[in-house]
């Protein structure tokens, strides 16, 4: 049996493995995701070769497939439209089979075509990288043998090989679409599966990726970490990648008394921050002051306010029969609570009006903190004191 030219203990293959698809993962989330499917950096064409060459060896990925299929995923989501989504085609199928969804859509002639502009169409995309899309896996696999002998490089080449289809096509799309935390309220299910982004790249943060999709980056709170970010600035650093966009950063100025058309764009442009902030400085203050004012011995009350915390910040959309049912029992019951679930549903539709006039995005804007100032709920009060000083600012990269 060959050896291979390069011998080592298991742990040394195990360490190889783990390396070659890291590589991989970081140029899913760098290349095809970041830079292809949403333009949220550019990148320099020795890195964006790199990238796709190596793809190439280790995927068979198609450049304009993978990117028309996420950008439908994107625009469809959750659709009967949506490639893979787990409410459509149930956690276990996208779970495990995930991959053949996404070979089924590469099928799909109009989806390339409505989805698949922008993509790489040079020599080396349509006589090699796609017209021999999966040669590059058996050059793959004769190198690992070569290095790490046949059982070695055997193991390690199907550890590539299951990787991608794996935790890219079944973890992100499947439980990142069912299971974890989020952070911002979208109208979709998305969810941060895990706040460190480093087996999947970043990738884990999907709940972040969904709500400030054209984002170079993916983290969003202190304590989240998000690796295919930090390659980024690194490649930026040695010029080998621009950023050019990342989330947008809500800042207040405490001396803005006035609502003008800048605090109306600051406020649409960052409305899922701006709806986070709402949810932690005065749905959550009323909510514990409910609490405070409620006997642990009424079981049943205390049982609905708890209940009532998590549905009052979730999208209404989102919301299923019976915990609607119980989100209305917990307002009919408290009044304050009812106040600022009412005031929640008043300012997101100031946004969802945003193709109207300006002229009138600012009078409503101007109604609602007049009204939330009218209300005797302190919270809700000061909220929208501060809200008056929301002015458009950038995160810091």
């Amino acid at each position: 049996m060959f050896h291979g030219l390069i011998v080592m203990p298991w742990w040394g293959y195990a360490i190889v493995a783990l390396v070659l698809t890291h590589i991989t993962i970081a140029s899913v989330t760098i290349f095809l995701h970041r830079h292809q499917a949403h333009r949220a950096l550019d990148l320099h064409p020795v890195a964006s070769h790199f990238f796709r060459g190596w793809l190439w060896l280790t995927t068979s990925m198609v450049t304009k497939e993978w990117a028309a299929i996420h950008r439908k995923h994107h625009a469809k989501v959750e659709t009967p439209e949506d490639p893979h989504s787990p409410q459509q085609h149930g956690i276990h199928k996208v779970l495990w089979l995930g991959v053949t969804l996404y070979h089924r859509e590469s099928m799909n002639a109009e989806t390339m075509t409505r989805y698949g502009h922008g993509t790489p169409d040079d020599w080396l995309e349509r006589h090699i990288y796609t017209k021999r899309h999966n040669l590059g896996l058996f050059i793959m696999l004769a190198i690992n043998l070569l290095l790490f002998g046949t059982t070695a490089g055997m193991l390690i080449w199907l550890v590539q090989m299951v990787w991608i289809p794996f935790w890219a096509a079944g973890v992100i799309n499947g439980i990142g679409h069912f299971w974890g935390y989020r952070n911002f309220e979208v109208s979709d299910a998305s969810t941060n599966i895990f706040p460190l982004g480093i087996l999947i790249g970043g990738e884990e943060l999907h709940n972040n990726h969904h709500t400030f999709a054209s984002s170079a980056k993916l983290s969003s709170k202190w304590w989240e970490f998000d690796i295919g970010w930090m390659y980024i600035r690194l490649m930026q650093a040695i010029g080998l990648a621009h950023v050019r966009k990342i989330p947008p950063a809500l800042a207040f100025d405490a001396n803005k008394e006035n609502i003008d058309l800048d605090t109306v764009k600051a406020v649409i442009a960052n409305r899922f921050n701006v709806m986070a902030q709402f949810a932690r400085e005065v749905m959550r203050a009323v909510h514990r002051e409910a609490l405070r004012n409620t006997d642990r011995a009424d079981r049943e009350s205390w049982t609905l306010l708890k209940r009532a915390r998590r549905l009052m910040v979730r999208e209404a959309r989102l919301l299923d029969k019976r915990s609607n049912e119980w989100l209305q029992r917990a307002l009919e019951r408290y009044q304050d609570l009812r106040t600022v679930y009412t005031m929640k549903q008043k300012l997101q539709d100031i946004w969802h009006r945003s193709a109207t006039t300006q002229e009138y995005l600012l009078r409503a804007l101007q109604d609602w903190c007049h009204e939330a100032e009218e209300t005797r709920i302190q919270a809700l009060h000061a909220f929208a004191r501060k809200l008056r000083g929301c002015t458009l600012s950038r995160a810091a990269a």
